[in-house]
């Protein structure tokens, strides 16, 4: 059994980390509370591009998509029709730091497996890495990054993230990839996170027939296709930075909780190693008593 200054040592230790990791989760809690407001704004402005683009694009989706045509440098036929795919895209995002419990283990296991039950080797696919953990994880397994992305701040930017937006949807012009996907934990709640795989490029998602009924409501200046031009690979783009903000929340998530875990830990340790100490206290007492009765008695 530890003496009395061991477990006395072992208490005051404990203490010192629980009120380290109580700081910690509320440090998390006020980013995530951050993160939430900030991601719910970021969706009123993606739903209206979105609505936007819908309402622009309903006459005009299927000719533009047919021919193929481009305006502006904008191929509308790569972003917005599927091609054969020869080579797939990956942007998978990830924490800098520990502390975040399963949050990194999750989504580098699923992608992992994902990638090894989809492809047949590594040429057919580019990874790009936001996040330290995810960008040493591939690199320590010998997988080549188009890019990497670290140090990103707990409510990121449009302009932090900007040049490997930009950089992907070039890309995807280039047809370096044929189709780009988003590798992340999408925020649920403050409790849970659940992995996604999500599809960028090509845009699929607009549904012209959502739009028919309010084409006159837009005038344009200078044009339709002046602004298509602007408006389509920024919609783009603005998909790719919205699973980025939802990330950096669920990643807040994340370390709120693995902080609580580790508070009501130190907190069941410091309770067992007090029974500890009031039994092994009790037990000094008792052997104390013992021999000061023995010793009295051997004096009679």
């Amino acid at each position: 059994m530890a003496s009395l200054n061991e477990i006395k040592t072992r208490i005051a230790s404990t203490k010192k980390t629980s009120q380290i990791t109580k700081a910690m989760q509320m440090v998390s809690a006020s980013k995530l509370t951050k993160s939430e407001v900030y991601s719910a704004k970021f969706q009123i402005y993606a739903s209206k591009v979105r609505e936007v683009l819908t309402h622009l694009t309903a006459s005009e989706l299927t000719e533009l998509a047919n021919s193929g045509r481009e305006l502006g440098g904008i191929n509308y036929h790569s972003m917005l029709l599927n091609r054969p795919v020869k080579k797939t895209g990956y942007i998978v995002i990830t924490s800098d730091g520990g502390l975040v419990g399963g949050y990194n283990s999750s989504i580098l296991k699923q992608t992992m497996t994902m990638l090894e039950d989809d492809h047949d080797s590594a040429d057919e696919y580019v990874l790009l890495a936001i996040g330290g953990t995810g960008a040493d994880f591939f690199k320590a397994r010998g997988v080549k990054l188009a890019y990497e992305l670290r140090n990103l701040s707990d409510q990121p930017s449009f302009e932090e993230v900007r040049k490997i937006v930009s950089m992907t949807t070039s890309m995807y012009e280039n047809q370096v990839f044929d189709e780009l996907y988003v590798c992340y934990n999408h925020h649920v709640n403050s409790l849970s996170s659940q992995f996604r795989v999500e599809k960028m490029l090509p845009i699929s998602d607009l549904d012209p027939s959502e739009a028919q009924t309010y084409r006159e409501e837009y005038l344009f200046e200078p044009s339709k296709e002046a602004i298509l031009d602007q408006l389509l690979p920024q919609y783009a783009e603005s998909l790719i930075y919205g699973a980025i903000v939802d990330a950096k929340t669920a990643e807040h998530a994340a370390g709120m909780t693995a902080m609580k875990t580790a508070t009501d830990n130190a907190g069941s340790i410091i309770d067992d190693l007090t029974i500890s100490y009031n039994r092994a206290r009790q037990a000094a007492i008792t052997q104390e008593i013992t021999e000061i009765v023995g010793g009295a008695s051997a004096l009679e």
